[in-house]
Protein backbone atom coordinates (compact mmCIF):
# COMPACT_ATOMS: atom_id res chain seq x y z
CA UNK A 1 0.00 0.00 0.00
CA UNK A 2 1.32 3.43 -0.99
CA UNK A 3 1.82 5.93 1.84
CA UNK A 4 0.08 9.25 1.33
CA UNK A 5 2.32 12.23 2.07
CA UNK A 6 0.64 15.39 3.26
CA UNK A 7 2.72 18.34 2.06
CA UNK A 8 0.37 21.32 2.47
CA UNK A 9 -2.00 22.11 5.32
CA UNK A 10 -4.41 24.99 4.79
CA UNK A 11 -5.85 26.45 7.99
CA UNK A 12 -9.05 28.45 7.45
CA UNK A 13 -9.59 31.06 10.15
CA UNK A 14 -12.49 33.28 11.06
CA UNK A 15 -12.49 36.19 13.49
CA UNK A 16 -13.86 34.18 16.39
CA UNK A 17 -11.57 34.24 19.46
CA UNK A 18 -11.29 30.45 19.07
CA UNK A 19 -9.27 31.01 15.85
CA UNK A 20 -6.11 30.82 17.93
CA UNK A 21 -6.97 27.26 19.02
CA UNK A 22 -7.73 26.25 15.42
CA UNK A 23 -4.45 27.74 14.16
CA UNK A 24 -2.42 26.08 16.91
CA UNK A 25 -4.00 22.66 16.29
CA UNK A 26 -3.54 22.97 12.52
CA UNK A 27 0.06 24.13 12.97
CA UNK A 28 0.80 21.20 15.28
CA UNK A 29 -0.67 18.81 12.68
CA UNK A 30 1.41 20.37 9.89
CA UNK A 31 4.57 20.31 12.03
CA UNK A 32 4.07 16.62 12.80
CA UNK A 33 3.72 15.93 9.06
CA UNK A 34 6.57 18.28 8.11
CA UNK A 35 4.09 20.08 5.86
CA UNK A 36 3.87 23.63 4.55
CA UNK A 37 1.30 25.82 6.34
CA UNK A 38 -1.14 28.17 4.65
CA UNK A 39 -3.35 30.46 6.75
CA UNK A 40 -6.43 31.80 5.01
CA UNK A 41 -9.34 34.05 5.79
CA UNK A 42 -12.39 34.78 3.68
CA UNK A 43 -14.10 38.16 3.67
CA UNK A 44 -17.81 37.93 3.15
CA UNK A 45 -20.59 40.51 3.32
CA UNK A 46 -19.42 43.77 4.96
CA UNK A 47 -22.64 43.77 7.02
CA UNK A 48 -21.38 40.67 8.85
CA UNK A 49 -18.30 42.54 10.10
CA UNK A 50 -20.23 45.68 11.06
CA UNK A 51 -22.29 43.54 13.45
CA UNK A 52 -19.07 42.53 15.26
CA UNK A 53 -18.73 45.83 17.12
CA UNK A 54 -16.40 44.72 19.90
CA UNK A 55 -15.27 41.19 19.16
CA UNK A 56 -11.52 40.67 19.26
CA UNK A 57 -9.93 39.57 16.03
CA UNK A 58 -8.02 36.97 17.97
CA UNK A 59 -8.38 35.37 21.32
CA UNK A 60 -5.00 36.46 22.67
CA UNK A 61 -3.70 39.84 23.81
CA UNK A 62 -1.84 42.25 21.61
CA UNK A 63 -4.21 42.09 18.68
CA UNK A 64 -6.58 44.85 17.71
CA UNK A 65 -10.29 44.55 18.37
CA UNK A 66 -12.82 44.65 15.54
CA UNK A 67 -14.11 47.99 16.85
CA UNK A 68 -10.69 49.45 15.95
CA UNK A 69 -10.98 48.27 12.34
CA UNK A 70 -12.54 50.44 9.65
CA UNK A 71 -15.11 48.08 8.19
CA UNK A 72 -16.69 50.37 5.62
CA UNK A 73 -14.94 48.99 2.53
CA UNK A 74 -13.65 45.67 1.32
CA UNK A 75 -10.15 47.20 1.01
CA UNK A 76 -10.17 48.08 4.72
CA UNK A 77 -11.31 44.56 5.57
CA UNK A 78 -8.57 43.07 3.40
CA UNK A 79 -5.98 45.21 5.23
CA UNK A 80 -7.39 44.12 8.61
CA UNK A 81 -7.48 40.47 7.50
CA UNK A 82 -3.86 40.56 6.36
CA UNK A 83 -2.93 42.09 9.72
CA UNK A 84 -4.90 39.34 11.48
CA UNK A 85 -3.11 36.57 9.54
CA UNK A 86 0.31 38.21 10.02
CA UNK A 87 -0.30 38.39 13.78
CA UNK A 88 -1.26 34.71 13.77
CA UNK A 89 1.88 33.85 11.79
CA UNK A 90 3.94 35.74 14.39
CA UNK A 91 2.11 33.94 17.20
CA UNK A 92 2.90 30.55 15.64
CA UNK A 93 6.55 31.59 15.23
CA UNK A 94 7.03 30.51 11.62
CA UNK A 95 7.87 33.20 9.06
CA UNK A 96 7.53 30.70 6.19
CA UNK A 97 3.74 30.42 6.64
CA UNK A 98 1.87 31.62 3.56
CA UNK A 99 -1.21 33.80 4.08
CA UNK A 100 -4.23 34.22 1.80
CA UNK A 101 -7.20 36.59 2.04
CA UNK A 102 -10.13 35.81 -0.25
CA UNK A 103 -13.38 37.64 -0.84
CA UNK A 104 -16.65 35.74 -1.17
CA UNK A 105 -18.72 33.01 0.40
CA UNK A 106 -16.87 31.41 3.32
CA UNK A 107 -17.14 27.78 2.23
CA UNK A 108 -16.59 28.45 -1.49
CA UNK A 109 -13.51 30.57 -0.72
CA UNK A 110 -12.08 27.85 1.52
CA UNK A 111 -12.64 25.12 -1.06
CA UNK A 112 -11.35 27.21 -3.99
CA UNK A 113 -8.25 28.35 -2.07
CA UNK A 114 -7.45 24.79 -1.00
CA UNK A 115 -7.73 23.57 -4.60
CA UNK A 116 -5.66 26.46 -5.98
CA UNK A 117 -2.93 25.91 -3.37
CA UNK A 118 -3.04 22.10 -3.82
CA UNK A 119 -3.69 21.65 -0.11
CA UNK A 120 -3.66 18.07 1.09
CA UNK A 121 -5.88 18.82 4.10
CA UNK A 122 -8.06 21.71 5.31
CA UNK A 123 -8.10 22.57 9.01
CA UNK A 124 -10.99 24.61 10.35
CA UNK A 125 -13.00 25.14 13.48
CA UNK A 126 -16.59 24.27 14.09
CA UNK A 127 -18.43 26.12 16.81
CA UNK A 128 -22.02 26.75 17.66
CA UNK A 129 -23.24 30.12 16.52
CA UNK A 130 -26.05 32.30 17.67
CA UNK A 131 -29.31 31.40 15.97
CA UNK A 132 -29.33 34.48 13.72
CA UNK A 133 -25.77 33.85 12.54
CA UNK A 134 -26.67 30.21 11.82
CA UNK A 135 -29.60 31.31 9.69
CA UNK A 136 -27.44 33.81 7.77
CA UNK A 137 -24.33 31.67 7.29
CA UNK A 138 -25.32 28.07 7.88
CA UNK A 139 -22.61 25.69 8.96
CA UNK A 140 -19.48 26.52 7.00
CA UNK A 141 -17.69 23.38 8.16
CA UNK A 142 -20.64 21.23 7.13
CA UNK A 143 -20.78 22.82 3.67
CA UNK A 144 -17.01 22.42 3.13
CA UNK A 145 -17.28 18.79 4.24
CA UNK A 146 -20.11 18.12 1.78
CA UNK A 147 -18.63 19.96 -1.21
CA UNK A 148 -14.87 19.37 -1.00
CA UNK A 149 -12.95 16.29 -1.99
CA UNK A 150 -10.00 17.45 0.13
CA UNK A 151 -9.82 15.85 3.59
CA UNK A 152 -11.00 18.03 6.44
CA UNK A 153 -9.64 18.22 10.00
CA UNK A 154 -12.28 19.88 12.15
CA UNK A 155 -11.30 21.40 15.50
CA UNK A 156 -14.28 21.58 17.86
CA UNK A 157 -14.39 25.02 19.46
CA UNK A 158 -17.80 25.02 21.09
CA UNK A 159 -17.77 26.94 24.34
CA UNK A 160 -18.83 24.83 27.31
Amino acid sequence: MKTLKMEKVMIALDYDPTAQKVAEMGFALATAMKAEVILMHSITDIKYYSSMASSPILGYSGVMAMNQVKKDTVDNLITASNHFLDKMKDHLGDKTIKTIVQEGDFSESIINSAKKEHADIIVMGSHSKKMLENILMGSVAEKVLQESDIPLFIVPTKKR
